[in-house]
């Protein structure tokens, strides 16, 4: 069987548009053509690496004629490491890309009519806004062509984050422009000493190795947490490496460690022990103080949380008598952040170490009119859950990005309260969801807010009332 034609460069192609997940679009032959990293404006070649009937894909090889808006990538890794893709477009030209997708998902999957369209809502940093950062050590780091001698195969350890699309790669990270400092000096101390002891990094394929993962998190009370993950049970090595770390960097609030042998990386079912210091970290939104312990989850960009949450306690519209669902609460950020406005709050998550958070959250505030179940939401969500603990006047939703279960939008139809408010991070999913609720529901207000500047995600906030 011979070998297939490969496809052809396409020149001077004119790129006009922006898709829903941020790639660059044109229109070649009658077909929609999806290029990463070029922006509205810019002349193009693209090498072709996809075709298909209605649409083609490719990569970028050249700019002809770069468009008036493009600027200057501020991150050396731009391009490469897939994190902040959109670097090269002002950042008021990616509100507005953000803007647009939001309200063409509503209008093209939802179809419904839709009240006050608000503009979305900067974000106050557009650099060092992350909390939460992972990073990836290897004994093979991702290398260039113009980095490989000849025909040579060259194995080098890196510590960063996995190349897009290439499981078993990890892009070197010299500087990471997401996170405060000390998040860097902390990556690079913690690589230079297991590379100068010979400490073995992690091998992605066969999935072995020692060091593993760093993750560090950080408040904006500036306490900082760094968790290391091991690949293997090296017990002296491990002392080794955590002592060294918190002798270098004696600030660390928390300091923990765990031992992941699985072929995964998700460390949310193992145990996670305390090295030094304190199991938690301490985060502060208005008079409330949140526990974030290594398994929690909080907003990523804390100080877009606090506005994000303001908005929902304004559409909420309380007045200190209302019943509140929080549906995916989390460790019931926004439960405890509306608690006192209201009259009960009863959150609901599938995640067992979130819930109990949620509670000590509710503990450590001397909130006492939050109530908050554990399991699977489409489950727990029933009609007799509902008659059991009254119908909600409110409910508040924030699902992941594959939106609401089926069963979870009919039994919030059931509990039929006055208003919903839809928290989501995929517009598109949030359309969806939304045109099933339409029936009973008008959709009043939206207000997009941009969480995660550089990037094409957004966050986006729905208000709908019930219907007369």
């Amino acid at each position: 069987m011979g070998k297939k034609k490969p496809l052809p460069v396409l020149e001077d192609i004119e790129i006009t548009d922006i898709a829903a997940e941020g790639k660059a679009i044109a229109r070649v032959n009658n077909k929609v053509l999806f290029v990463p990293l070029a922006i509205p404006g810019d002349v193009v070649d693209v090498q072709l690496t996809r075709k298909r009937t209605s649409y083609m894909e490719g990569y970028l090889v050249n700019i002809k004629k770069p468009s008036p808006l493009r600027i200057k990538p501020f991150c050396e890794h731009f391009g490469i490491c897939g994190g902040c893709n959109w670097q090269q477009l002002p950042y008021p030209e990616q509100l507005k890309w953000k803007q647009k997708q939001v309200v063409d998902n509503l209008k093209r999957i939802a179809k419904v009519e839709i009240g006050k369209i608000n503009d979305i809502l900067p974000s106050e940093n557009t650099q060092y806004y992350r909390n939460k950062l992972e990073y990836t050590f290897t004994d093979n780091r991702w290398l260039e062509k113009e980095q490989i001698e000849g025909e040579a195969y060259i194995r080098e350890p890196g510590a960063g984050f996995h190349i897009p699309g290439k499981f078993d790669k990890v892009l070197d990270i010299n500087y990471c422009y997401h996170q405060p400092d000390p998040s860097n000096q902390i990556r690079l101390a913690l690589k230079k000493f297991a590379l100068l002891h010979n400490m073995e990094f992690f091998n992605l394929k066969t999935k072995q190795g020692f060091i593993r993962n760093l993750i560090i998190r950080n408040t904006n009370m500036g306490e900082w947490m760094a968790i290391v993950c091991f690949g293997s049970e090296e017990i002296n090595n491990i002392n080794k490496v955590l002592e060294y770390l918190s002798i270098e960097f004696p600030f660390l609030q928390s300091l923990m460690y765990v031992i992941n042998t699985k072929q995964n990386d998700t460390i949310n079912d193992l145990e996670i022990k305390l090295f030094k210091g304190r199991d938690h970290i301490i985060e502060e939104m208005e008079d409330l103080h949140f526990k974030v312990s290594p398994k929690s989850f909080y907003q990523t960009n804390s100080k877009q949380a606090y506005k994000l949450y303001c908005i929902v306690k304004s559409m909420a519209n309380l007045s200190g008598n209302e019943l509140v669902y929080d549906l995916y609460t989390g460790t019931g950020t926004i439960a405890n952040f509306l608690a006192k406005y209201s009259k009960k709050v009863i959150g609901i998550d599938y995640v067992g170490d979130a819930i109990e958070d949620a509670k000590e959250n509710s503990r450590i505030n001397s909130i006492n009119n939050t109530e908050f179940f554990t399991g699977d939401i489409k489950d727990i969500l029933t009609q007799k859950f509902i008659d059991d603990n009254e119908h909600p006047d409110i409910i508040v939703a924030d699902p992941p990005r594959s939106g609401m279960h089926a069963s979870v939008i009919n039994s919030i139809l059931y509990a039929c309260p006055s208003r919903i408010i839809y928290v989501s991070c995929n517009s598109a999913t949030q359309a969806r969801d939304i045109a099933l609720l339409y029936d009973k529901y008008h959709v009043i207000e939206i207000q997009p807010v941009d969480m995660f500047p550089h990037t094409h995600h957004v966050e986006n906030v729905a208000l709908l009332l019930r219907k007369s």
